[in-house]
C-alpha cells in the first residue's frame, strides 16, 4: 500500500485547509483511514480517522474545526481544516490500517502545516 498526501501550505490564523491522501496498491475494501499531526519535538498524535463504514473519530482538540471524509471509489481520505490555530502547525501523515492485518500500519509521506500571520 502507498499513500499520496498533498495539500499542505502556509495559512494564517482562523484560516483553512484542506489536505487529501489517495491510496494505491493491495487496497482492502475494509479498512480505517486516518490523519495523524507531529508537532517538531512532539510525538505523534492522532487528529482523525473515518473506517469504510463513514464512522469517524476525532481529537478533542480539532472537534467542530476540522472535518474527515472519504471517497470509497478513488481510495481517497480529505481533512478539511478550517479555524486554524498555531498550535496545528505539525507535519501531518495520513495512515491507513485494514483486514487482515490490523496492527499494521501504513504511512503517507507527511505534509508540512503551518499556521502563522
Amino acid at each position: 500500500v502507498q499513500l499520496q498526501a498533498s495539500g499542505g501550505g502556509l495559512v494564517q490564523p482562523g484560516g483553512s485547509l484542506r489536505l487529501s491522501c489517495a491510496a494505491s496498491g493491495s487496497i482492502s475494501s475494509r479498512n480505517r483511514m486516518g490523519w495523524y499531526r507531529q508537532a517538531p519535538g512532539k510525538q505523534r498524535d492522532l487528529v482523525a480517522t473515518i473506517t469504510d463504514g463513514g464512522n469517524t473519530n476525532y481529537a478533542d482538540s480539532v472537534k467542530g474545526r476540522f472535518t474527515i471524509s472519504r471517497d470509497n471509489a478513488k481510495n481517497t481520505v480529505y481533512l478539511q481544516m478550517n479555524s486554524l490555530k498555531p498550535e496545528d502547525t505539525a507535519v501531518y501523515y495520513c495512515n491507513v490500517i485494514q483486514f487482515p492485518h490490523w496492527n499494521y500500519d501504513y504511512w503517507g509521506q507527511g505534509t508540512q502545516v503551518t499556521v502563522s500571520s
